[in-house]
């Protein structure tokens, strides 16, 4: 099982940005995915999931509304969109896979099994 992270790079604040989380040796839609984010001298946070069961996507409350996760299951891809982005986003992202059939997912980073190696997102003007 591997997940591989795509998509960062630096972005205006305002702007859009695409990340990626593609799967292998795994269908995405058999694991709750999940996004995390670490800011420099921060800890590990979670961002947004996917749960494995009918794909229904939860939010940390410092992206709600500008942020959102979806799956490509043709391309076992999940994406994360992330709209109006701010300087406090700047982090690197990371995506992580948990072994978890359920119509929920968890946004708590030791529940999760596979992690990436990230992808820096950096939001200055």
């Amino acid at each position: 099982v591997q997940v591989v992270e795509s998509g960062g790079g630096l972005v205006q604040p305002g702007n859009s940005l695409t990340l990626s989380c593609v799967g292998s040796g795994f269908r995405i839609t058999d694991y709750a995915i999940g996004w995390f984010r670490q800011a420099p001298g921060k800890e590990r946070e979670a961002v947004a999931c996917i749960s494995s069961r009918d794909g229904n996507p939860s939010y940390a409350d410092s992206v709600k509304g500008r942020f959102t996760v979806s799956r490509d299951s043709a391309k076992n891809t999940v994406n994360l969109q992330m709209n109006g982005l701010k300087p406090e986003d700047t982090a690197v992202y990371y995506c992580a896979a948990e072994n978890y059939w359920f119509f929920v997912c968890d946004l708590v980073e030791k529940e999760y099994d596979y992690w990436g190696q990230g992808t820096r997102v950096t939001v200055s003007s």
